[in-house]
C-alpha cells in the first residue's frame, strides 16, 4: 500500500469550509454521537475562527480550528483555544493529527497568542500531554464524552 500524505490547509473558502465541517460531522455525529446541534456553533463561519483541513488528494480528511479564548485583559495572557480536532478513523495512527496540531500551533504563534486551551476528550489527552499540553483541573463531560482541560505556552 502506498504511504499517504495528506496535505493540511488553512480553510480560505466556503467549500473547504464545507470539507472541514463534513469531516466533523462523520467524526463527531455519525461514529461518535454526538448531536448536530452541539457540534455547530458560531464559530463555524469563516471570518468567526481559523478552521484547517486535510486533504489526501481530493478528499477530506481532517479538521480542527483555533479562535480566541478568554482572557487577554492588560494582566492576562492572550489565550486561544483549539477545538474540532478531528481525523477520519482510517488515517489514525499515521500523524495526521500532529500535523493539524502543527498548523494550528504554527497559526497560534503568528497571530500573537501566548497560551493555548484545548478540551481533550480524556482517551486522547495523552497525545496532547506528548506535545507539551498539561491537564487542569478535573474530568468532565462534554456532549455526553469524558473531556480535561488542557493548556500550554505557545
Amino acid at each position: 500500500m502506498a504511504e499517504r500524505t495528506p496535505r493540511v490547509v488553512r480553510v480560505e473558502s466556503a467549500s473547504e469550509l464545507a470539507d472541514a465541517l463534513a469531516v466533523r460531522e462523520r467524526v463527531f455525529v455519525d461514529e461518535q454521537g454526538v448531536p448536530p446541534d452541539l457540534e455547530l456553533d458560531a464559530f463555524d463561519e469563516l471570518d468567526a475562527a481559523t478552521h484547517f483541513v486535510a486533504y489526501d488528494g481530493d478528499e477530506a480528511v481532517g479538521a480542527a480550528r483555533l479562535r480566541p479564548y478568554d482572557g487577554g485583559g492588560e494582566d492576562e495572557p492572550r489565550r486561544a483555544k483549539v477545538e474540532r480536532v478531528a481525523v477520519l478513523p482510517t488515517y489514525r495512527g499515521e500523524g495526521l493529527g500532529g500535523r493539524l496540531m502543527d498548523a494550528v500551533e504554527a497559526a497560534a504563534e503568528r497571530a500573537g497568542f501566548e497560551t493555548l486551551v484545548l478540551h481533550a476528550q480524556t482517551p486522547v489527552a495523552g497525545f496532547y500531554a506528548a506535545r507539551g499540553y498539561r491537564r487542569v483541573g478535573e474530568e468532565f463531560e462534554e456532549a455526553g464524552i469524558p473531556h480535561v482541560e488542557m493548556v500550554r505556552r505557545v
